[in-house]
């Protein structure tokens, strides 16, 4: 499964965007550098009921944004994005 698709598949369970996921982490203080990964892990599947490698993937767009590592661009794997830019905004508004 492709980046985007697990946050594709996170906003299908909570109805939720990344980028609505990431304000209710930045309310919640998690955005901070020194949070742990565990600890948003936590939040995610105890409010969400996220596993943890849904909650994974937004851990890293909190801690990191929308860009990811080129090395999963384009690769023709089962874990292939098409782009190095994640689409945060909803599946409904993507171009």
């Amino acid at each position: 499964m492709s980046f985007q698709a697990y946050l594709d598949n996170i906003e299908d369970k909570t109805g939720l965007t990344p980028r609505q996921f990431v304000a209710l982490a930045q309310e919640k203080g998690f955005d901070d550098p020194a949070t742990k990964a565990g600890a948003i892990v936590d939040w995610l599947k105890a409010d969400f009921d996220l596993g943890r490698g849904h909650a994974m993937a937004l851990v890293h767009v909190i801690k990191k944004g929308e860009k990811i590592d080129a090395k999963h661009v384009g690769t023709g794997t089962a874990h292939s994005d098409d782009s190095d830019t994640l689409w945060l905004d909803g599946k409904q508004t993507r171009p």
